[in-house]
């Protein structure tokens, strides 16, 4: 079999899939803002993480086929010159720019870009606890179903969960599988239903994927913002 001409072939070949290329490596911008009438210490997995003042916004750009990746704010922060230092919800290692997860109680947005069917997975949890209002939307892409929770769960937390500027998932508290899911079986408690009245599109336990997960056509970009 003869080849085509691979001088002449070659150009009309990359202009043929260079729109592909560009759509498949498309990262997805997240602009994260703080609305909220105090300092939130954002951080992101990836991403890292960055100070905001009542109005700010920080945003960064996350690749495609990322998976098990979150944002979160961070309250009651003290960092030195070095980005050292401890906060009071969300503290992710004692840095300010985070290599790893938060502590809990803290308000998680998770996501993962261009999985199945060529989806974005995105949610908002509460299995790590509350710790600020939060809302997580898609701003473009033809998507625009986006989810909220901004109910006062620390001011009403039950007494059990009570943390210093949160309000925590009783897994973090009673450590239990009835709470945790370790094993895989786990259903609904009057703790999720807790949560889960309050914010009923969150994440209220482990096994709470039905109500709670929202997918978007990969490309799109998002929006989160603390005390929507």
């Amino acid at each position: 079999m003869s080849l085509p001409n691979l001088p002449l072939f070659l150009p009309l070949f990359l202009l043929l899939i260079l729109p592909l290329l560009t759509t498949s490596t498309h990262a997805a911008t997240f602009e994260i803002r703080n609305q909220c009438p105090f300092t939130v210490w954002t951080a992101a997995v990836p991403g890292g993480g960055q100070q905001l003042a009542r109005g700010q916004s920080w945003t960064i750009n996350v690749s495609p086929g990322t998976a098990g990746a979150r944002i979160w704010g961070r309250t009651g922060c003290t960092f030195d010159a070095n980005g050292r230092g401890r906060c009071q919800t969300g503290d992710c290692g004692g840095l300010l720019r985070c290599q790893g997860f938060g502590q809990p109680p803290n308000t998680l947005a998770e996501y993962a870009l261009r999985q199945f069917n060529n989806l974005d997975f995105f949610d908002i949890s509460l299995v790590d606890g509350f710790n600020i209002p939060m809302d997580f939307s898609p701003v473009s892409g033809g998507c625009t179903r986006g989810i909220r929770c901004a109910a006062d769960i620390n001011g009403q937390c039950p007494a059990q969960l009570r943390a210093p500027g949160g309000c925590n998932n009783p897994c973090t508290v009673f450590k239990t599988d009835q709470y945790c899911c370790n094993s895989g079986s786990c259903g609904p408690t009057d703790y999720s239903r807790f949560f889960k009245t309050r914010c009923p599109d969150a994440y209220s336990y482990p096994k709470d994927d039905k109500s709670s997960t929202f997918t978007c056509p990969s490309g799109a970009n998002y929006r989160v913002v603390f005390c929507p």
